[in-house]
């Protein structure tokens, strides 16, 4: 019996949030959550989750690792709003209350195979001087209503940022049906895609 051509393509993601480096902080944790288009609708897996948390070893490196699972799948009709994964590191400030300490985004990687991903974090910088006082004797900084906002373009531009501190994401990455449907998804030896540690700049098609 003839399938005909498919309809939808399916991108897995698998992988794990592998830990982070903030020279500054300890006892920290993460969430997760995804940003996609319109044509994009989760089949299985999680859309968001938070890890445990994790104080610095006495390694030289004094990294936080969790190593948290990532696994979802998603089906789509085109590849424009490809999927973006954002996460939000959180921990406490001098007074025990959870606090955001970065804010980082990466689009999930747009060929099959293994890949590995550093992801600068930053925070929101106070824009008066007295939200900048009020953050210092507080030790609280601005937050983002919604860390989704990440992801987006429109509004954050007027946004003052500070950079701080790195998460390591490695993904395992299985696509299905789309060179059927005419996306060229790059070669499909998935050897040709080892782990890379650099932030990508890559942009999914019709973003």
């Amino acid at each position: 019996m003839a399938t005909g051509n498919p309809s939808v393509f399916l991108l897995s993601v698998n992988g794990q949030i592998e830990g982070a480096n903030f020279p500054c902080y300890d006892n920290l944790y993460c969430k997760y959550c995804y940003v996609y288009g319109q044509d994009w609708i989760p089949t299985t897996g999680l859309e968001e989750g938070i890890t445990q948390i994790t104080c610095k070893g006495s390694q030289a490196s004094h990294r936080l690792i969790w190593n948290f699972p990532l696994d979802i799948t998603f089906k789509s009709t085109n590849p424009s709003g490809w999927p973006q994964l954002v996460l939000s590191v959180y921990g406490p400030d001098v007074f025990g209350n959870d606090v955001v300490r970065g804010y980082g985004a990466t689009h999930i990687p747009l060929a099959s195979g293994q890949h590995a991903r550093t992801i600068p974090m930053f925070v929101p910088e106070p824009t008066w001087r007295l939200q900048k006082f009020t953050s210092w004797l507080m030790g609280r900084r601005p937050e983002y209503t919604d860390p989704k906002v990440v992801a987006q373009g429109e509004g954050r531009e007027v946004t003052r940022v500070c950079s701080q501190g790195f998460v390591t994401v490695c993904f395992n990455i299985m696509m299905k049906d789309l060179r059927k449907l005419g996306y060229d998804s790059g070669p499909s030896n998935p050897q040709s895609h080892s782990a890379t540690s650099s932030w990508s700049t890559e942009k999914p098609p019709n973003s």
